[in-house]
């Protein structure tokens, strides 16, 4: 089967949606690890304040695909090169984490442990009600007692792992190389547009739209835009290890703990990758509306971009079902 015949038997549930008045706009791309694609587009890449039609050169807000496809390669690689060692504490770079309680859970946090949740930290904690200073912000995710909890998908993971490719690297995050097709904000003209933003007071557009991410000017756990050729493209090289180590795709799909890989999401009875998928398949998702999904079995990929959070995420766009419907459609052959 090639690319476009996939497309063509998995893009209905994508057109549905938008003519139920459910998400704006969409795009669905396939590409095959020998390089066949197929890309298709439909509805609005904007509705409020005024109108604009969704194209496939339009840039979108990729939210949490930014840590797999620009966080934990990055850490995967610094490993394999020996720069870090990933069942060591995260203070082997970050000697400052919780500095003021030496003998902490925090400071026993491993970058292995980051990479796939297994952390006691919160999943969510809004960071961005402490401050506008994105140093003093960071300074605050480095002291803060955090509450232990169950090992739950965070962000603050891969927040701290931003922190350590900032000290590795010394430079911010946005000052760092986004890679081959992505950028960390885009031309508002040519981009999705996603929340009406009560804390800005403004349409957001071009710019990151998760707030901690915003606050702090860069961080590992979103931020970075992208295409739906760039993010293909970044698919086919994990397809094909063209371009990125062997060793780190093989670390992508090697399981840490419960569902989770270094970095990514395995298949489960509910997963938003559908139930036609191969056992050797890893995905993820963003907020925005976005998500990517990897067979190696099958050497196919497929991304599903939307912007189902315009003009507001308070709304049931059925984002949840439709990625179901579309990755049970690509894969049902």
């Amino acid at each position: 089967m090639n690319a476009q015949a996939t497309l063509d038997r998995a893009f209905a549930p994508l057109e549905q949606s938008i003519a139920a008045g459910r998400i704006p706009g969409g795009i669905l791309g396939v590409v095959e690890a020998n390089g066949d694609r197929a890309v298709r587009v439909t509805g609005e890449a904007q509705r409020v304040p005024y109108r604009r039609t969704l194209t496939e050169r339009t840039w979108f807000d990729l939210a949490s695909l930014t840590k797999v496809i620009f966080t934990t390669p990055r850490i995967l690689a610094l490993a394999e090169a020996g720069t870090i060692d990933l069942d060591a504490p995260l203070i082997s770079v970050i000697p400052d984490f919780r500095q003021y309680s030496s003998d902490n859970w925090e400071r026993k946090i491993t970058f292995r442990q980051c990479l796939g949740h297994q952390t006691p930290l919160p999943g969510v904690f809004p960071i961005y009600t402490y401050g506008a200073d994105p140093n003093l912000l960071r300074a605050f995710v480095l002291q803060h007692e955090w509450q232990a909890g169950p090992a739950v998908y965070s962000d603050l993971n891969f927040i701290l792992l931003g922190i350590a490719l900032e000290r590795l690297s010394g430079k911010p995050i946005r000052q760092q190389d986004p890679g081959p097709g992505f950028a960390w904000s885009a031309d508002p003209a040519n981009s999705a547009a996603t929340e009406q933003d009560a804390w800005r007071g403004r349409v957001v557009v071009g710019e990151v739209h998760d707030e901690n991410c915003y606050a702090l000017q860069g961080a590992g756990h979103a931020g970075l835009f992208g295409t739906v050729g760039s993010v293909l493209d970044y698919a086919q090289s994990l397809l094909t290890a063209d371009g990125i180590s062997p060793g780190v795709v093989e670390l992508m799909r090697t399981r840490v703990g419960g569902r989770r890989t270094h970095g990514w999401e395995l298949p489960y009875d509910g997963w938003s990758g559908g139930a036609a998928c191969s056992s050797d398949t890893i995905g993820h998702t963003g907020f925005t509306g976005v998500g990517l999904w990897v067979d190696f079995s099958r050497g196919r990929a497929w991304t599903l971009l939307t912007n189902r959070v315009h003009p507001t995420r308070h709304f049931d766009s059925g984002i949840v079902a439709l990625r179901r419907a579309v990755g049970d459609l690509v894969n049902a052959e």
